[in-house]
């Protein structure tokens, strides 16, 4: 009996001691084609190498000896350099008829106080000349202390003529904030047309003031980078009548009566040669309904210049641009002088907020000296 028992317990043993063997022998390592296809935490990956194109855009206006508008020159009929080196041209183009976005600057601060309703009625007269409805729409902003949006980007010229006639004057006057305002937190990204690209409207401000600053944060300078840094273009109008010469009854020069520019003047017509715009120095109202119907002329009938500098150092410097047509004697061309260059620190920035990058080469306001 005692035999029967063990007989089952040696046939276990018998199963189990080949699985021990089997246990106790030392591990193999993989096949070489194993190791080949499991990665090692230290192997080195192979570079990424990016390279940044900077391209700038500039906006231009040609005339003819008549002050005509030229709108059929082709992207040979033009040359331009930066900072006096030639420059190729990547991308051109005519555009015409594209929506506008406007911003209408109204000075009210105590300095234009006698000339407000002068003001008001120009810039009125502006709206209903030049904005179309259901195509373009403007914002309306008064600046005395500081900036104040007094309507918002609208279609419709009955809300912003009522707004603007219901300003009144007062306190001190504080132009470059209000410029860079505009530019910064209401051009920089205006309403889009349904359906179109992002950048297809053309940015325009209509500044009316004296030009004389007393109580800005920025600088003439910081202001202006804005302006081109976001592609607007600045007309300006000026509301001083000191050294008017009211003889003058060409209708075609009514709008430029001046025969001396003041110092206000003189900002005036900076702010706008610099972004490609122009100045206005009238007297009445009445002079600047050609000059209104003109603008909006030149804002339909522009051409789009792209080119990526051939001297382009990421410094955050000033660059001048001049644009030419040189195989047409007279013709003039109106665009904005030059561009503030991207600096490194703006080029980091960019790269590491990738949802809002700065404008191709161009860099962030530089702090004031």
């Amino acid at each position: 009996m005692k035999n029967l028992l063990l007989a089952p317990l040696a046939c276990a043993a018998l199963l189990v001691s080949p699985l021990l063997a089997l246990c106790q022998q030392p591990a193999q390592p993989p096949p070489p084609s194993a190791q080949s296809q499991t990665p090692q935490s230290g192997a080195q990956q192979p570079p990424t190498f990016t390279r940044e194109v900077n391209l700038v855009d500039v906006l231009a206006t040609v005339l003819d000896r008549r002050n005509k508008l030229v709108p059929d020159l082709e992207k040979g009929d033009f040359k331009i350099s930066d900072e006096n080196v030639p420059q190729e041209i990547r991308f051109f183009s005519r555009q015409s008829d594209l929506p506008l976005r406007i911003g209408i600057l109204l000075d009210t601060s105590n300095s234009i106080r006698d000339r407000l309703k002068f003001e008001q009625e120009a810039a009125v007269d502006f709206l209903y000349s030049v904005l179309r409805r259901g195509k373009d729409q403007a914002f309306a902003m008064t600046f005395d202390d500081q900036p104040q949006i007094i309507e918002a980007f609208t279609g419709d010229g009955g809300m912003l003529r009522d707004q603007i006639n219901k300003t009144r004057a007062g306190g001190g006057t504080a132009v470059y904030d209000a410029i860079f305002e505009a530019c910064s937190k209401q051009l920089s990204n205006p309403p889009r047309p349904a359906g179109d690209q992002p950048d297809v409207v053309r940015r325009v401000m209509i500044l009316i003031s004296d030009g004389d600053d007393n109580l800005s944060d920025r600088t003439r300078a910081e202001a202006i980078e804005m302006a081109q840094r976001t592609n607007v273009v600045i007309y300006t109008i000026s509301t001083s009548t000191q050294w008017i010469q009211l003889s003058q009854t060409d209708p075609s020069k009514a709008a430029n009566r001046k025969m001396h520019l003041t110092e206000g003047d003189a900002i005036l017509k900076d702010l706008a040669e610099e972004t490609g715009g122009r100045a206005f120095f009238p007297y009445h109202v009445d002079d600047l309904n050609q000059s209104f119907q003109d603008i909006g002329d030149e804002l339909r009938n522009q051409y789009t210049i792209t080119y990526s500098p051939s001297n382009f150092v990421a410094n955050g410097r000033y660059h001048k641009i001049k644009i030419e047509v040189p195989g047409h004697n007279g013709h003039q061309v109106r665009a904005r002088r030059g561009y503030y260059a991207k600096s490194r620190t703006s080029a980091a920035n960019s790269a590491q907020n990738p949802a809002q990058p700065a404008p191709a080469g161009q860099s962030p306001p530089s702090p004031k000296p």
